[in-house]
């Protein structure tokens, strides 16, 4: 994939892969093998013809090849530019091992997704077909990310009337606040909900489900409820210091940024530019936080208290991190974090690798006395998130220990005709992940829906 040169890049936010041109996209199109038992689509979380829309690229034809991929998925343009497909479809690909490596397939979809679009811009309509199957069904959606936005088109196409609630004052959940723009554009989170609006979806924004408005009550006007509120409370350290001025978890850093535009002058919503910042974490939220900090103007350092080979960022996301300067701090581990009101250090302990533990990466062991201090002006928390208490609080629903919401493989919780999917149920995942869970749940809503109509 081309992309901006990082001395540019590290200058602004505008998106830093730049997409396939037409040459590149039929290329890397001629590589896919079109397997008649096609391993790739049994890795996508949403089934999406990846020979079939791959053939309509060789075929010259990338608008049908994007029609193709939004059979599947509706969030096409933003799944192929922030999903690991490296570990879904390309991860099974048949050329992986032996025949060159994976065909590209993220990026192919990326391209038959945004040729589509701006077919459709030129035309000045959009092709969505829809059926009456759930006709008189009302469903209220909370929260407006991925999952949410899936599980709402879903339905939409399908007949039903859906309304979604959201608790800030733009939609579009972590896609809106907790990626950066130089890796997801917000016009192509923008564009997806005028397409659902299109669709008929109605909105309600700055409405607190669990505070100003209650599960109970939304239940007495829709017939079903989704819950897509994600995880947007933040882990943090605990350790000594966390307090000072001038630490930040990385979701308040991104959201700041990405929602409230900190970064652009005249803004309202403050944020510090620190000089020299340290970026505790490799996950793909360290790296989106390191290579933001890096954009704000800082010395960035990241702080990771495992090996290279253990990082769960994206490879593509620590490459891009590396080539624009940021500076990568292996087998090292925060213990206390330096200063009297602000932020003037942190103190690093090095750690060795034992044996893997539960998530199968091999666990960090400090070693005693090694300790050093790193001096910073600003220090981010990048070491996940989980959902936020306020819904379980304010309703009967079970959830685990992790605060997590049970729910079966379809969405179906312990309350009767509320649903809920993606990062509220399973933790911090990915995007596609999130999509797949909020179609299964609309699926699931016109089903049991239909079926106690069809009892009484």
């Amino acid at each position: 994939m081309p992309t901006l040169p990082p001395d540019a890049r590290v200058k602004n936010f505008d998106e830093v892969a730049l997409g396939y041109d037409d040459r590149l996209a039929f290329l890397e199109a001629e590589r896919c093998l079109n397997c008649k038992n096609p391993p790739c689509v049994r890795g996508c979380p949403v089934g999406v013809n990846i020979p079939a829309f791959i053939r309509a690229i060789k075929e010259g034809d990338p608008v049908r090849a994007g029609k193709l991929v939004r059979l599947e998925n509706s969030l096409a343009t933003v799944c192929s530019r922030v999903c690991p497909q490296e570990v879904q479809c390309e991860a099974l690909c048949v050329r992986r091992e032996r025949l060159g490596g994976s065909v590209a397939i993220g990026n192919l979809e990326r391209y038959a997704s945004d040729s589509l679009a701006a077919y459709e811009k030129r035309k000045g309509e959009i092709d969505l077909k829809k059926s009456d199957v759930a006709k008189g069904i009302s469903v209220a959606v909370v929260g407006s990310g991925p999952a949410s936005l899936a599980c709402a088109c879903e339905l939409l196409s399908s007949g039903a009337s859906v309304t979604m609630f959201e608790a800030l004052h733009s939609f579009g959940g972590v896609l809106r606040y907790g990626i950066p723009s130089f890796r997801l554009p917000k016009n192509l989170v923008d564009d997806q909900f005028e397409i659902a609006k299109k669709m008929g979806l109605k909105t309600v924004k700055n409405a607190v489900v669990g505070k100003s408005i209650f599960i109970s009550e939304l239940l007495e006007e829709f017939s079903a409820v989704f819950i897509g509120t994600g995880a947007g409370l933040p882990s943090f350290l605990g350790v000594e210091g966390e307090n000072l001025a001038g630490v930040y978890s990385a979701n308040e850093y991104l959201t700041r940024i990405n929602l409230m535009h900190a970064n652009e002058i005249g803004s309202v919503t403050p944020v510090l530019r620190g000089k020299k910042v340290v970026v505790v974490g490799a996950g793909n939220v360290a790296m989106d936080s390191a290579r933001t900090a890096l954009r704000m103007g800082a010395e960035v350092h990241l702080a990771y208290r495992r090996s290279r080979a253990e990082m769960p960022a994206r490879a593509e996301e620590i490459a891009h991190a590396e080539e624009e300067g940021v500076q990568f701090h292996l087998l090292v581990n925060p213990v206390k974090i330096l200063g009297e009101e602000n932020v003037k250090g942190v103190r690093l302990q090095r750690m060795q690798l034992s044996e893997p533990d539960e998530s199968g990466r091999r666990r960090p062991v400090p070693i005693e006395g090694s300790e050093f201090d790193m001096e910073c002006d600003e220090l981010i928390v990048a070491l996940g998130t989980s959902p936020n208490p306020i819904i379980k609080s304010s309703c009967e629903i079970e959830v685990t220990k992790r605060g997590t919401i049970v729910a079966d493989e379809m969405g179906r919780t312990s309350m009767k005709s509320v649903y809920a999917g993606g990062d509220a149920t399973t933790g911090a995942a990915t995007v596609i992940l999130a999509m797949g869970a909020g179609k299964r749940a609309a699926k699931a809503i016109i089903f049991d829906i239909k079926q106690a109509k069809e009892e009484l």
